[in-house]
């Protein structure tokens, strides 16, 4: 019997006050087990570069999805992750038969899904999502901090830590920044 091919789906980037939310999902190969996979947060910056580059190259099927600050401004946090999680799932090369989502919802994806509260730490495909997600948000923060560098967006990845907030009450609201989020609203003059 043909073994089912099960997507693991995760987000990185809800939170944060700038940048896009990056979903991703995919589809490990079980001849090739790979280890060190875990919730995204609890790995080195280190181990995170070197299992995206792993996961790229074993996973059966992978894709990454970059829900763009305006997307996120007109429909909302949630419903730009939701739509995220559904671009990704679409656009992975072999379609899976299952889809576990780390969370608490599912978008309607046509295949059945299953929400896993803390799945990045129990699911090993969720793992590899939760890590390609994080980690090509992570250098997308980085490429927008040469272009805004006032931000500090290499150290905090757009998220409202004190630097962040200092920087956007003294300069405002880059193009980046998520206007529909109530302390980029409030910086903005």
């Amino acid at each position: 019997m043909k073994a089912l091919h099960t997507a693991g789906v995760d987000e990185a980037g809800r939170g944060p006050l700038a940048g896009p939310v990056s979903v991703a999902a995919v589809i490990l190969d079980p001849a090739r087990v790979i280890s060190g996979l875990d919730d995204s947060k609890k790995l080195s910056p280190q181990a995170r570069q070197q299992l995206f580059e792993i996961i790229k190259q074993q996973a059966l099927a992978w894709k990454i999805v970059h829900i763009e600050v305006a997307i996120i401004d007109r429909i909302n946090i949630l419903q730009a992750t939701l739509l995220g999680m559904q671009q990704a799932v679409t656009g992975l090369s072999i379609q899976p038969e299952m889809v576990l989502i780390d969370g608490n919802r599912c978008p309607p994806l046509g295949v059945p899904a299953k929400a896993i509260i803390g799945g990045d730490a129990s699911e090993a495909a969720i793992s590899a999502a939760s890590i390609l997600a994080k980690q090509s948000r992570d250098l997308i923060m980085c490429e927008q901090h040469l272009l805004w560098p006032n931000y500090g967006f290499n150290q905090h990845k757009g998220y409202p830590t004190p630097q962040h907030k200092a920087a956007l009450i003294e300069f405002g609201p880059c193009p980046i920044h998520r206007r529909s989020f109530a302390p980029v609203r409030a910086a903005m003059r």
